[in-house]
């Protein structure tokens, strides 16, 4: 029996995420795998009533689950810094999440707004460090309200922290087919952080000579990626740079809509997080044509962290088979299909899978 802390969260979060435990109790019923599921009403809506994003014992009711699934956190008469900083972060840092892994790849059944591109053209993860560099609470503002106001926000990057993300996103890319490693950074105009990086990842490639390593500029990147992403692999950058190219990445797979993310700690001292890369899109919210397919394939990641690939795989497959089929999608995808009717497509084929075992 796995514990899973499931928070629904804000606007579409809370019609996905039912589709998404859906679909992981038809994998569960197919590989023998039970789930114990307990819910939190965190979010938006809690701040609203309580001031806060989440009780301030939330992190430790959090600790002693396997997983955290989450849907998505966001309103639009809360301030994005006060959502982001009352929920998300907390979590991400008390419980050393220091991996945030996005999958992208163009499915069968989606097409790229790029020209000519075909499933496995666009195949890729990003890696994107996920508790220190730019997202920092270090500075503040001096002299408010008038002409000598100023901000000053600090980026902290620790040696740590760097060879962590940089090892880990080595160690995947030995793990995959093409054995390719881009670094992202800015190291021609951020003269301290950037090159600090840059030098940490030249030091760790040695110890991979295996993997063909190469480093972009973040603004040669992220043209490179429009203009040939087959040549991409697994891209590792900082936390800004990450959360950049883990949303344009997905866009050039056809829709945000369908990307998962994962945020780690890859030793299992504490809770990992599954989330799709979505926000909770307060202009669909309540009409029932959300795209469920992010939160169903981060909790295909899910399985995988808790160690089912083969289940993941199912999910995965399932995901793609509805897609193919062209019959059953989401607005987004240009289809006219509810939430409820994609997730149950997704379950459907799982079950049917059951039923051939």
């Amino acid at each position: 029996m796995h514990r899973i802390a499931v928070i629904p969260g804000d606007g579409i979060g809370k019609e996905v995420v039912p589709e998404g435990i859906r679909a992981l109790d038809a994998a569960g019923k197919l590989f023998g795998i039970s789930f114990q599921w307990e819910y939190f009403s965190w979010g938006c809506e809690y701040y609203t009533a309580h001031g806060e994003m989440m009780p301030p014992e939330g992190l430790k009711a959090l600790r002693g689950f396997e997983a955290i699934y989450l849907g998505a956190v966001g309103h639009p008469e809360v301030p994005d810094h006060v959502s982001l900083w009352g929920l998300l972060i907390p979590i991400r840092r008390t419980f050393r999440q220091y991996i945030n892994l996005r999958p992208v790849r163009l499915l069968k059944g989606i097409e790229s707004p790029l020209r000519d591109k075909r499933p496995n053209d666009i195949d890729l993860c990003v890696v994107r460090e996920n508790n220190e560099g730019e997202y920092s609470n270090v500075g503040g503002r001096m002299y408010a309200g008038t002409e000598q106001e100023m901000a000053v926000q600090a980026s902290i990057f620790t040696r740590a922290g760097v060879e962590k993300v940089i090892r880990f996103a080595f160690e995947l890319a030995a793990k995959r087919p093409k054995q390719h490693l881009t670094s992202a950074t800015k190291s021609n105009g951020i003269v301290f952080t950037m090159p600090y990086w840059d030098e940490i990842f030249r030091d760790i490639a040695k110890e991979y000579p295996r993997v063909k390593a190469d480093q972009y500029h973040i603004d040669g990147l992220t043209a490179a990626l429009v203009l040939r992403p087959e040549r991409f692999d697994v891209i590792v950058g900082s936390n800004l740079f990450g959360d950049i190219l883990s949303d344009l990445a997905p866009a050039l797979a056809g829709s945000l809509g369908i990307a998962p993310s994962a945020n780690l700690n890859p030793g299992k001292e504490f809770p990992s997080m599954f989330e799709p890369v979505h926000g909770s899109a307060p202009d669909i919210a309540g009409r029932g044509i959300a795209n469920p397919i992010g939160q169903i394939w981060s909790g295909a990641m899910m399985l995988e962290y808790l160690g089912y690939p083969a289940a993941a795989k199912i999910v995965e497959d399932a995901i793609e088979a509805v897609l193919e089929e062209n019959v059953i999608r989401t607005p987004d995808l240009g289809g006219s299909s509810t939430t409820e009717e994609v997730g149950k497509a997704v379950t459907e084929y799982i079950l049917h899978n059951t039923r051939e075992a």
